[in-house]
């Protein structure tokens, strides 16, 4: 897939903080950059969105991989790779998520994370009352409120990337265990980041 929208100059000073940071600028920011007002309401809610701290760090990062297996958005399921890697994530479950279903690294909660995230997903959504009720007497109130708007953010990063033809840019290349294939449907797309 290429790009379907062109990338955008960036600042020099932005480019070399993310250049820092994560070794390359993410395409994402290069293209959403064609709305500098856009690009930049985007990354203040990102940061908020990434220093919540109501819900578990890993219980939202593989939710926003199993939001980004589901869409299709192998940029997304790399850079969170990435990004488990450098939480001190367990990575074993992280190579896990594209195939969680199948895999027995899970505990029952983390399932059920990864559940709700499909569920809220699914168009139109699947969330069942049982699931949410399930959710909300594990992770109380606060918790479930952030991971259910982290879900819904990972939504719109994931299906704005896709959109875009933007796709992994090896950020996950620096990770030891290559993630697992998805199967059915998007698992071209998520299979090209291992």
């Amino acid at each position: 897939m290429t790009l379907r929208v062109p990338k955008a100059e960036l600042p020099a000073e932005l480019r070399e903080n993310m250049i820092k940071q994560l070794g390359t600028v993410p395409e994402p920011v290069e293209v959403l950059w064609n709305q500098p007002q856009l690009a930049a309401a985007n990354q203040e809610f990102a940061a908020k969105v990434g220093a919540w701290d109501a819900a578990d760090p890993s219980l939202k990062t593989f939710a926003h991989m199993a939001v980004a297996a589901q869409v299709g958005c192998s940029w997304c399921l790399d850079v969170n790779y990435f990004h488990a890697l450098n939480q001190n994530l367990d990575l074993a479950k992280a190579s896990q998520v594209p195939r969680w279903r199948q895999s027995e690294v899970f505990t029952p909660l983390e399932r059920d994370v990864l559940a709700y995230a499909e569920a809220m997903t699914n168009t139109p959504p699947t969330v069942t009352d049982e699931l949410s009720k399930s959710l909300l007497d594990r992770l109380g109130p606060a918790a479930l409120v952030e991971l259910t708007v982290f879900i819904g953010f990972a939504n719109m990063a994931a299906r704005c990337n896709t959109a875009h033809g933007i796709t992994s840019q090896g950020y996950s290349d620096s990770c030891e265990i290559p993630l697992a294939s998805r199967t059915g449907h998007a698992a071209a797309d998520v299979a090209s980041t291992a």
